[in-house]
């Protein structure tokens, strides 16, 4: 039996060697550290978006007549 070095997962602050996880264990494992990716790229992405949208919303607003003042 090889001697494998352990892979620590911290789970709600409690330390776990990946090494002795099952199968469905690791698949688990391995969806949340795929959906922790895509949650940090769509939130990458909604920044970029937010952005876009000020900048158009900004260039919307600057092509508009300027309302006069009541005075």
């Amino acid at each position: 039996m090889e001697n494998k070095k352990p892979q620590i997962v911290t789970i709600d602050g409690v330390e776990h060697d990946a090494n002795t996880f099952n199968e469905q264990q690791i698949l688990f494992m391995n969806h949340c550290i795929d959906l922790d990716r895509k949650i940090g790229s769509t939130q990458f992405q909604m920044q970029q978006l937010q952005v876009g949208k000020d900048a158009f919303m900004k260039m919307l607003k600057d092509s508009l007549p300027t309302p006069e003042v009541a005075g």
